[in-house]
């Protein structure tokens, strides 16, 4: 078979079905940058499908900042960290994030994707496990099959089938749990006490996920082990710029021995050109917002509830979280493109979220929010997706 017969296979019974509907429902453009309302595609939309939760990609000292970085260091770096494209800035981003964290050391990647890539598949190798959750990030899963190591799943935080697994692994063998802090579709979170019970008892290391817990979760904002007062007891964390940090790139905190492992040793980090010093600086600056001014986390978590509180005023049934990710249940895929359709019509963009990456019958719409967001907004927001939901008859 032509080895480009999927392409046409994919292009005409799924896309075709779904653009002969009008439902596609993907690469809806913005003429504005991201903030809590946006122009897309020519008109006013209160944006609850982004993960700019601080709020922070159009304030001003990020802006500002990643202006000066390429006035002073250009466009981009021209090479690996490895090599020639080591800046300062890296460098000191590296050392600002570590003193955040409260790690001995940080490295940083050019994605987040990337840093799950690089530190998983390094970090774990032949004659080791990883012991993942099944609703683990996207980035992980392929990290894993990157690793020599054997991944075992475990049922999505099922603590008692986690340690079936890790009862049958030799005593030899090196271990990793690697688990999402946040869940980036329910938002949940994670049951990281006796994740660390269980990793003491096996003798097992820990990776956290925090992409969607750094800016969100903890007092100052450090994410899912300061919310469980466990930053001691994780091994690695892993997070992103892209969404509280307001730029692009990722990182890893841990020993400082772990670190300097990971540099010289992972291909993803070696063979890939480095942060950009504009991505370098607005991930600075952003760092620099949230340390100054926790009450920005404070900030998300209220306007979090009051969304929660204000959708189940309509009845809408919720995963119960203190997150701010919110999703939506419409069950069928078809319902979640319309829905989708219908709210971007009305002036609100969210994200449709269907099999397989939720199990089939599970569709969802993901909605999430933004320190930033006013009241006014989430009033008119609720409103809407009430109206949807009823032409859909998903409430009654």
């Amino acid at each position: 078979m032509d080895l480009f017969k999927k392409c046409e296979i994919f292009n005409k019974e799924v896309l075709g079905k779904v653009n002969e509907t009008g439902l596609y429902p993907y690469f809806h453009y913005l003429n504005s940058g991201q903030d809590t309302e946006v122009i897309m595609e020519g008109k006013r939309t209160i944006m609850i499908g982004s993960n700019n939760y601080l709020g922070l990609t159009s304030h001003p000292d990020v802006i500002k900042a990643g202006v000066e970085a390429i006035e002073k260091y250009g466009s981009g770096c021209s090479g690996s960290r490895f090599l020639n494209g080591t800046l300062d800035i890296h460098i000191e981003l590296e050392k600002e994030l570590a003193e955040f964290l409260q790690k001995e050391d940080v490295v940083t990647f050019s994605t987040g994707f990337q840093s799950n890539l690089g530190i998983i598949s390094t970090i774990a190798g032949r004659n080791d496990y990883i012991l993942c959750d099944k609703e683990n990030h996207a980035s992980i899963y392929d990290a894993c099959r990157l690793s020599f190591a054997k991944m075992l799943r475990f049922e999505h935080s099922d603590m008692e089938d986690l340690e079936k697994q890790l009862e049958i692994i030799p005593e030899s063998a090196g271990i990793l749990i690697v688990t999402d802090g946040v869940f980036s579709m329910s938002g949940e979170i994670c049951k990281l006490p006796k994740i660390v019970e269980l990793a003491k008892k096996y003798g097992a290391r820990i990776m956290v996920d925090d992409a969607h817990g750094l800016g969100v979760l903890g007092d100052h904002g450090r994410g899912t082990a300061e919310h469980f007062g466990l930053e001691k007891e994780v091994d690695i964390y892993m997070g992103t710029f892209s969404k509280s940090l307001a730029s692009l790139g990722g990182y890893m905190a841990s020993t400082k021995e772990v670190v300097t492992f990971i540099k010289h040793n992972s291909r993803p980090f070696i063979f890939s050109a480095s942060p950009t010093p504009a991505c370098v600086a607005c991930a600075r600056a952003s760092l620099k917002l949230l340390r100054e001014n926790p009450q920005m986390v404070q900030n998300l978590k209220e306007i979090s509830n009051y969304m929660r509180t204000g959708l189940k005023n309509k009845g809408i049934k919720l995963i119960e979280s203190i997150t701010p990710i919110i999703p939506i249940f419409t069950y069928e895929d078809e319902k979640a493109f319309m829905a989708c359709k219908l709210l971007l019509e009305r002036g609100v963009y969210v994200n449709p979220v269907i099999s397989p990456a939720t199990p089939k019958g599970q569709a969802l719409l993901r909605t999430s929010y933004m320190a930033t967001h006013t009241k006014e907004q989430m009033d008119e927001a609720i409103e809407k997706i009430a109206e949807v939901l009823k032409e859909l008859e998903l409430l009654d």
